[in-house]
């Protein structure tokens, strides 16, 4: 979907400055064990783990639930918080220019249902990887700094 309505009245106000955002990361873990990551359409060189802005109105389970169909197309099960983090490894600055902080929810869940597949509007790639093979995994910082914090990396 890209930048939500409100998102987009408040960044004609304020340009490209420094915006305070709260948002979800999911991490999907299938029956093997391994751990569903994504590639953002324009960045093809670093893995991530799926996730986006919670919308108003909606909690940030249900803005879980929601990132995951929309982006996937999976239906998630067993949803459960794992970490709220924030901080300078949590700074994103776009392409064209938007600087965000993001405060994240971070959850794990089982699949539901669906086969997976990448929305091609915001992601263009998905991946599932073993716990063993993430150190050689070429990660954006947002993601290798969340799962160091909820500890599906090692240090």
């Amino acid at each position: 979907m890209g930048i939500s309505s409100h998102l987009a009245r408040l960044r004609a106000v304020i340009g490209h400055e420094l915006v305070l955002l709260p948002s979800v990361s999911v991490i999907v873990v299938d029956d093997h064990g391994r751990l569903l990551l994504v590639r953002h359409t324009g960045d093809r060189d670093a893995w991530a783990v799926p996730g986006g802005a919670v919308d108003i109105g909606e909690s940030p389970a249900q803005a879980a639930v929601r990132e995951i169909r929309e982006e996937t197309g999976l239906q998630i099960g067993q949803v459960r918080l794992l970490d709220v983090l924030g901080g300078t490894d949590y700074e994103v600055t776009y392409p064209n220019g938007d600087q965000v902080a993001y405060v994240t929810a971070v959850y794990q869940a089982g699949i539901a249902d669906g086969n997976p597949a990448p929305d091609q509007e915001e992601i263009s790639e998905l991946g599932w990887f073993t716990p063993s093979q993430l150190p050689d995994v070429d990660l954006n910082r947002f993601t290798r700094a969340l799962l160091h914090a909820t500890g599906h990396l090692a240090t």
